[in-house]
């Protein structure tokens, strides 16, 4: 699937984070979400985790269509040429046009180009469209903690995948 022409990846501004966030709650799923549904007061999107310079935003058509976050793993410095993927949603009107893949893409450059070797991340065993996308961006599964989670009474696995650069 090729990129629509009116996709644009950018780098995070503080500005986006009230946008973000209500991305966030909408596209909120036990799919891809450990943590219950956000109720009010809701966080703020930025905080000293991730920063609007951890964050890529895709913008369709001029309208905040998805972003990830792009992290550490760790917070040791003998862990600094591994960047993890720490979240990655696509608001409901845009998916399957690729911003999700272009996003995955923006990444992993990213990544690159601030000296990392590898990227890894962390996705939900019962989430087949996520893992589908990481596996055909390059992303092989390196571990699997059995039954990590317990969402509406079911217990997940934990997929944990990498790629080297």
């Amino acid at each position: 699937m090729s990129e629509p022409r009116e996709l644009r990846i950018r780098t995070a501004v503080p500005d986006d984070g009230e946008g973000l966030a209500l991305l966030d709650r909408l596209a909120w799923s036990h799919l891809h979400a450990v943590v219950p549904r956000p109720q009010p007061p809701y966080p703020p999107f930025f905080s000293e985790r991730h920063t609007p310079e951890d964050c890529l935003v895709a913008e369709l058509g001029g309208r905040l269509a998805g972003y990830v976050l792009l992290g550490f793993p760790t917070p040791v410095d003998s862990n600094r040429h591994v960047r993890q993927i720490q979240g990655l949603a696509v608001s409901e009107e845009a998916r399957g046009r690729g911003v999700g893949r272009a996003l995955v893409r923006a990444a992993v450059d990213v990544a690159r180009r601030r000296g990392a070797r590898r990227v890894t991340l962390r996705v939900l065993a019962h989430n087949t469209p996520a893992r589908r996308l990481y596996e055909a961006e390059g992303f092989v599964v390196e571990g699997i903690l059995p039954e990590e989670f317990l969402l509406d009474g079911t217990y997940v696995d934990d997929v944990l995948m990498g790629r080297s650069l």
